[in-house]
């Protein structure tokens, strides 16, 4: 599958590495090509990986990966605006508030980006476990769960297939209304994390009794 994952930052220079090694193309979409944080990402990847400027990597991909500060979003929209029928997953968090985006109660960050990309299939997926934990999601005996919601069934499925791949085990939280809900999970991830102490090494499972 030809992937593109916009940003060159931790958790797409992770994802980008896993897909890869499982047989994945890999197009990072960056402001510049030649930076020192592209040439890191693209470290380990060999071949299936080519740098690009955003829009000439979203171009070639089927899936293109949102992992980039949720302040570069409105950037990035702007130049992929146009597309059509591609899946987009995003993995934004809204930490810090975006002048260009205000958030109102009740809404979410991948909602906003739903309305300005009517020709996506917008997933929300990999924003609720830590960039250092893509590359071994495995706590013990216990598999990391890997969250995310759309409001179309086939771009979950791929997205879910995706997860498995760096073996995640997907859960399916329903539409994109729900995406909120993830956004706040991740901000309790964060709180855990680096507010309460515990440490970044991480992550949600859902427990289900048989």
């Amino acid at each position: 599958m030809n992937i593109s994952i916009i940003g060159a930052g931790s958790i797409g220079g992770s994802l980008g590495k896993l897909w890869a090694a499982k047989g994945h193309t890999i197009f990072f979409g960056v402001r510049n090509p030649n930076s020192e944080k592209t040439k890191k990402a693209l470290e380990g990847i060999g071949d299936s990986g080519t740098v690009l400027f955003v829009k000439d990597a979203a171009e070639r991909s089927d899936v293109v990966v949102l992992a980039t500060p949720w302040e570069s979003v409105p950037e990035i929209v702007f130049q992929i605006v146009d597309m059509k029928e591609k899946i987009l997953i995003d993995c934004t968090n809204p930490i810090r508030p975006n002048p260009d985006w205000p958030l109102s109660q009740g809404t979410s960050a991948a909602e906003e980006i739903a309305k300005r990309l009517a020709g996506f299939h917008v997933v929300k997926a990999f924003n609720t476990i830590g960039a250092g934990n893509l590359v071994d999601v495995q706590f013990n005996s216990v598999q990391a769960d890997g969250f995310l919601c759309g409001n179309d069934d086939h771009a979950k499925k791929i997205v879910s297939s995706l997860a498995e791949d760096i073996g995640l085990r997907p859960v399916d939280v329903g539409n994109l209304r729900n995406a909120e809900l993830l956004e706040s999970l991740a901000k309790l991830w964060i709180t855990l994390a680096y507010q309460q102490g515990i440490g970044p090494n991480i992550a949600f499972k859902l427990l289900q009794r048989q």
